[in-house]
């Protein structure tokens, strides 16, 4: 039998002209970036997983 948890962390977002960067504080070494914020989130779900 297969058991999932669900867990939540936080993430911060920052934006500059070009770029969205995302991190998670929770996580050592866990960031990312992306194109725009529905990529930028996709990134970090995966990164996070």
């Amino acid at each position: 039998m297969h058991t999932s948890k669900n867990y939540r962390f936080s993430v911060i977002i920052e934006k500059d002209e070009e770029s969205y960067y995302v991190a998670c504080p929770e996580l050592q070494g866990c960031y990312t970036e992306g194109d725009t914020y529905k990529e930028v989130i996709a990134n970090i779900k995966d990164v996070i997983k």
